[in-house]
C-alpha cells in the first residue's frame, strides 16, 4: 500500500466517523427529553463529527488551500460551538424553560447570577 492509498483510507475513515457522529447528534436532537440534553447532544456529537470531517478533508487534500482552510476551521468550530451552546443553555434556563421529568437535581438553581 503506497502513501496515496493510505491517505485516502485514513481520510475515508475520518469522514465516516464524522458522518456517524453527526448522525448520532441528530438522533439525540430528536430523542432526548429536554432542551438541555438536546443541546448537549448536538454540541458534543456534531462538533466532534464536523471536526472529524474537516480533518478527513485535510488528510485527503494535504496542506494546499482547501486543507489549510479545514485546519483553520477546526478550532474556530470547536470553540464557537461550545460557547454558543453554553449561551443558549444559560438563556433557556433564565427564560424559565423547565428541566425534563427524569432529571434528578438542578445544580444551577442555587447559583446567584
Amino acid at each position: 500500500m503506497n502513501d496515496m492509498e493510505s491517505n485516502e483510507l485514513i481520510a475515508t475513515i475520518l469522514l465516516c466517523i464524522g458522518v456517524l457522529f453527526n448522525l448520532f447528534g441528530c438522533i439525540g436532537l430528536i430523542r432526548l427529553p429536554d432542551v438541555y440534553n438536546r443541546l448537549q447532544s448536538a454540541t458534543k456529537c456534531v462538533t466532534l463529527g464536523t471536526c472529524s470531517i474537516l480533518l478527513g478533508v485535510l488528510v485527503h487534500y494535504g496542506f494546499i488551500e482547501v486543507g489549510i482552510k479545514a485546519l483553520i476551521a477546526i478550532p474556530l468550530l470547536f470553540f464557537g460551538a461550545t460557547v454558543a451552546a453554553h449561551a443558549l443553555v444559560r438563556a433557556a434556563y433564565k427564560a424559565g424553560i423547565s428541566l425534563g421529568d427524569k432529571n434528578v437535581r438542578d445544580d444551577y438553581k442555587d447559583v446567584k447570577s
